[in-house]
């Protein structure tokens, strides 16, 4: 695992280190050797999918906020803008932000549940982790902030103990996404919500054309020329198309036990961000 970079090694003394719960043995355990599933347009063991997942966020990780800016043309700042607001999130709360990337959502969301509440940054890739706690300590935001590596599928938090779960642009990437929504909602506290924001399917037919063109054409030549990595690129682009449409999505978390299910299409529906309670 990367240290944390000279700047923030001042810092890091007084931030909790990473917590590893076993992420990667859950993963192993939770994944079916014998069940199919899908990376990109290829059908794989889910164990095969769970390496390659990992695979590819190990290789993006460091250019990862230059990832989002090539799959959103820099528009996910405003579609994670709208989800913090749509939080409405209070001082105290406890949150578990899952998929946390480089920790865009915990970094808004610290602030708001302090002094007393705690957020978690959590993510099942290790350097995926490392990369958003550095730039958090960075940052100057350490009060309040823990770091867990886990599998969404398996959370290792007690039943009934966050107000709030967060999940930005990581569902897609999970094989069991049923198995993970079921697992979030052992974890909210009775009137919790989970939001979930996520590539979706574009309603608009010419905005369609023109995304299928970026995505499969410009995308992954994007990637090679900026992190030399056309394939993760590849896979990504694929990732989403393969991923429950919206509609789909919320029967999915209306079957895991999530109540006033719904969701917001933002630009056109290329995105969705997805909204229920356990009540």
């Amino acid at each position: 695992m990367n240290q944390a970079s000279p700047a923030s090694s001042e810092a890091a003394t007084d931030t909790p280190p990473i917590v590893d719960k076993g992420a990667d043995k859950a993963a192993d355990t939770v994944a079916d050797t014998e069940k199919t599933t899908h990376f990109g347009f290829e059908q794989v063991p889910e164990a095969e999918k769970v390496q390659r997942v990992r695979q590819v966020f190990d290789s993006v990780a460091s250019n990862y906020d230059l990832m989002n800016d090539l799959m959103s043309l820099g528009i996910h700042r405003l579609w994670k803008r709208f989800t913090i607001d749509l939080a409405g999130v209070h001082p105290g709360w406890k949150i578990l932000d899952l998929a946390g990337g480089t920790g865009d959502l915990a970094a808004a969301f610290a602030p708001l549940v302090a002094p007393e509440g705690e957020v978690i940054l959590s993510d099942i890739n290790a350097a995926m982790l490392q990369e958003g706690r550095n730039r958090l300590i960075n940052k100057g935001l350490t009060q309040g902030l823990n770091y867990v590596q886990a599998n969404a599928e398996a959370l290792p938090f007690a039943s009934h103990h966050f107000n709030l779960v967060t999940m930005a642009f990581g569902l897609r990437n999970v094989t069991n996404k049923q198995a993970a929504l079921e697992s979030i909602f052992r974890v909210l506290k009775p009137g919790g919500r989970l939001l979930v924001l996520e590539f979706s399917e574009v309603k608009l037919p010419v905005l369609k054309q023109m995304y299928d063109l970026y995505s499969f054409q410009i995308l992954p030549r994007l990637g090679e020329m900026v992190a030399k990595d056309a394939e993760s690129y590849r896979y990504l682009a694929e990732s989403i198309r393969m991923h429950p449409n919206q509609e789909t999505l919320k029967q999915m978390m209306e079957q895991a036990g999530f109540e006033r299910c719904s969701y917001h299409n933002l630009t056109g529906g290329v995105v969705a961000l997805h909204s229920g309670y356990k009540f």
